[in-house]
């Protein structure tokens, strides 16, 4: 039985990102989905659905410079759906017909008024990175541990020119004391101490950090120590030592000491503060059942009750004597 792959079940999620006001991310999830989509020759008739009812909807709505290169991209591709095809005016290469021709250049956009400049740029939405909401955040994290290796780098690759906001560095004198403890850490192979070096220097959730150095594919260690500010030579060090399985592959550690000096600091921050929001829901999900126990089980304060009955009848029996004081007098 075919299943979903979870990958295009995340960016599917995402989409909710696109919805919100403020920064347009269409353009990077437009890219990010074809990129996937054309790394794999084939693909099952699930796949090509999702892939043409996500598609779609976005190059609809995205830019024209966005829409040319992901048709570039799709042109040159021989499993690129029909519909997608027909969408973006892709002739047929099947039984040896021309590739298609060169994409016109895009037409340049006229000088907008220098008097209208001013009200135009009031008017423009504001271009602030976004922040992540925790739903969001923990859709990009889940998405990119479920990716495979080629897909984690085109995801890498394309958060960096995502306008979303990053999470905040590590002060200097801390990630330079950090990179010391993790790499005696690695050279011992002592993974427990570098794995809790590694959340207490990024403030990351014990579960988040263990998840990120015993992921075996080893691109979310290059984010975390790339969001640190380590140097290569130090990154090819950890994977040699850190898991003997890893450093004695050097088809691996050749391919993530590749991906370590290409993917930017900005993509690893952005990934970095999806693992930061991305606790938020569980954290919720945790304790609101516990809080909401405790407020419908909480016992009534039943205690004071008698003290103001008490005071109620101290009341009315002095109101009752001084009634009768009065008549007499």
């Amino acid at each position: 039985m075919t299943t979903t792959p979870p990958l295009l079940s995340g960016l599917d999620g995402l989409m909710s990102l696109s919805r919100r006001e403020g920064v347009d991310i269409r353009p990077t999830l437009l890219r990010v989905l074809t990129d996937i989509y054309v790394q794999a020759p084939t693909h099952t008739g699930d796949e090509e659905q999702q892939f043409v009812e996500l598609a779609s909807r976005l190059i609809e709505q995205v830019d024209d410079a966005t829409r040319a290169a992901v048709r570039a991209r799709l042109a040159i591709y021989a499993q690129t759906p029909a519909a997608i095809a027909e969408q973006l005016e892709i002739r047929s290469r099947h039984r040896g017909a021309p590739a298609p021709p060169a994409l016109p250049a895009t037409p340049s956009r006229p000088e907008p008024d220098r008097a209208t400049e001013p009200v135009a740029a009031a008017s423009a939405p504001s271009n602030a990175p976004l922040p992540m909401l925790p739903n969001d955040a923990a859709r990009i994290s889940e998405m990119f541990f479920a990716a495979g290796s080629g897909q984690r780098a085109a995801i890498l690759f394309h958060l960096a020119d995502a306008p979303l906001k990053t999470a905040t560095h590590v002060p200097t004198a801390r990630a330079e004391r950090a990179v010391q403890i993790l790499e005696r850490a690695a050279f011992a192979a002592d993974v427990e101490t570098f794995t809790h070096e590694l959340a207490d220097a990024l403030i990351l959730p014990a579960r988040i950090a263990a998840r990120v150095v015993d992921d075996g594919g080893g691109e979310p260690l290059a984010c975390a120590l790339k969001a640190l500010g380590v140097s290569s030579a130090v990154f090819q060090r950890v994977l040699l030592f850190l898991n003997p399985e890893v450093g004695a592959s050097v088809a691996t550690v050749y391919r993530l000491s590749r991906l370590y000096d290409r993917i930017s600091e900005r993509a690893a921050l952005i990934l970095l503060a999806a693992w930061h929001g991305a606790v938020m829901p569980a954290a919720r999900a945790k304790y609101q059942p516990l809080l909401h126990d405790d407020e419908r089980n909480r016992p009534r304060a039943l205690a004071p009750q008698p003290r103001v009955e008490v005071q109620q009848k101290n009341h009315d029996a002095s109101a009752r004597t001084n009634l009768r004081h009065d008549k007499e007098n």
